[in-house]
């Protein structure tokens, strides 16, 4: 009897061995993710064996089920585990609750919905808006557009990149259902007033997000390091919400992150249930419904391995590679390190004749690409000026010598090159543009301008493109990052 055809696309079934040949071979195309070289995505302790521990840990769970707790207890036990401990890390008190989430994404969206749902059912809010300073991350803004809410930003102080308390505070309304304050931001590295943001709020009678995603899991190590850090979590007067991902400092893998409530009034407006249908009643505490436990299990087992004398020592190191590093920026010419970072997280730009040169600070991340290491570039915005992003980790602590080496040679060889111009005309011309109105053929000529049409993805050298990206509006710049994301995955 003849067997069913091979599906188009699906080739014939191969070896175990060879199948895992092939992805590692596609892997070594990545940027590493070990060893302390890529400044940005990735979070390596250092620790010998933890990320073995981690794979067994997501092995035992893989095929287990998070989405009924009822068929497989063990999930609530982690989950509460886990909440638990995030809760007593950042000052909850004893009617704290919280979710296991899939990261910092999830965790910021389902806060933002609670704060829509319970604005909306407790204060009778239709039209509900949500406060955030320019610096906040771009999840906030997603989470806003998912969930029909009207984002109010309020831009920052120029000189420290922190949140205005001040402006914030002005600019609630009786539709401000939610007002966020970052611990630390992600762009800079500094941490928002967040006491005094918070005490707006509650004067208010509106709810405060903190997004400690990136800073949650390392400032209160860095604490008990003898670092000076200020209020900023759950025992805020004022803060009701906060979000903590555990695959960034707390170095397990991705995608791990919890959400936290001051109480289990708020939480309740983040579950979803439905028992109209004929199937079973469904219950989902986040986003997800169906989802391995494997994440959940991993992110236990790491925190239950590392343990609180662990984090301690390794927010030490942190902070020694941070000190390092900004010590060496600080004395590297024409190199200005923006704000005053607080947790492993440093921005810095560089000037000619006294001014931010974007030209320069692109071709010195291609240089340094070039020689091993990946720092982020990050665009201006809203006055604030375009910079190289560094997240330090515990394996950055024997990498910054090196990279402050090559740095002054890649700065050296960025300075002898040709600046990147985007001619005026071209600029006036974007700027007059709807985005909107671009028919698929002229998304396509202005990508392929940009050096991002065709199947040859980025180029080797990304300055002339940022370059010009940083001189298009907003609008035209978003519709051309969708088109250029979509022509990578065609299918």
């Amino acid at each position: 009897m003849p067997t069913d055809p091979t599906p188009p696309g699906l080739p014939q079934g191969r070896p175990a061995a060879d199948v895992l040949a092939e992805l590692r071979s596609l892997r070594g195309a990545d940027a590493p993710t070990r060893g302390g070289r890529t400044f940005a995505y990735v979070y390596d302790a250092g620790l010998d064996g933890l990320d073995e521990l981690a794979a067994a840990a997501y092995t035992a769970y893989a095929t287990v089920n998070g989405l009924d707790m009822t068929v497989f207890p063990s999930v609530a036990r982690l989950e509460n585990d886990l909440v638990g401990a995030a809760a007593a890390l950042l000052g909850g008190g004893p009617d704290v609750q919280g979710s296991f989430t899939s990261g910092g994404t999830e965790s910021i969206l389902l806060a933002v919905k609670t704060a829509r749902d319970q604005a909306r059912s407790e204060r009778g809010v239709t039209e509900p808006q949500l406060l955030l300073p320019s610096t906040a991350h771009a999840a906030f803004h997603k989470a806003a557009a998912y969930l029909g809410m009207e984002p109010v930003v309020v831009p920052v102080d120029p000189v420290t990149y922190r949140a205005d308390a001040a402006a914030t505070a002005a600019a609630i309304t009786p539709r401000t259902a939610l007002v966020v304050a970052s611990a630390p931001s992600y762009a800079h590295g500094v941490i928002d007033p967040v006491a005094e943001i918070a005490a707006a709020a509650a004067d208010r009678g509106v709810l405060c997000h903190v997004d400690a995603c990136i800073g949650g899991w390392i400032l209160p190590y860095l604490r008990r390091a003898g670092r000076d850090i200020p209020p900023f979590d759950l025992s805020v007067p004022g803060v009701t919400s906060l979000s903590v991902d555990l695959h960034k400092y707390g170095y397990a893998d991705k995608g791990a992150s919890v959400v936290l409530y001051r109480d289990a009034g708020l939480r309740r407006h983040q579950y979803f249930a439905h028992a109209g249908w004929p199937g079973y009643p469904v219950v989902n505490p986040t986003v997800q419904g169906t989802k391995s436990a494997g994440l959940l299990a991993q992110a236990w087992a790491v925190l239950r391995h590392v343990g609180e004398d662990g984090y301690t020592g390794l927010a030490a190191r942190v902070a020694e590679a941070t000190d390092r590093l900004l010590a060496g920026l600080r004395k590297t010419d024409d190199v200005h390190v923006l704000g005053d970072p607080s947790a492993g997280l440093v921005a810095f730009t560089v000037h000619t004749s006294g001014v931010p040169d974007l030209s320069l600070l692109l071709h010195l991340a291609d240089e340094m690409r070039e020689r091993g290491w990946y720092l982020q570039p990050q665009l201006s915005f809203d006055g604030l000026p375009p910079n190289l992003h560094l997240t330090l980790t515990p394996a950055t602590v024997g990498q910054v010598d090196a990279l402050l080496t090559d740095l002054t040679g890649a700065l050296s060889a960025a300075r002898a090159l040709p600046p990147v111009t985007v001619d005026p005309g071209l600029a006036e011309l974007a700027a007059g543009l709807d985005p909107s109105a671009l028919g698929p053929e002229e998304v396509a000529a202005v990508l392929a301008f940009a050096g991002l049409g065709g199947d040859a993805g980025l180029p080797a050298r990304t300055a002339p493109v940022l370059v010009l990206l940083d001189a298009l509006p907003g609008p035209l710049k978003e519709r051309l990052l969708t088109e250029f994301v979509g022509s990578i995955f065609r299918i």
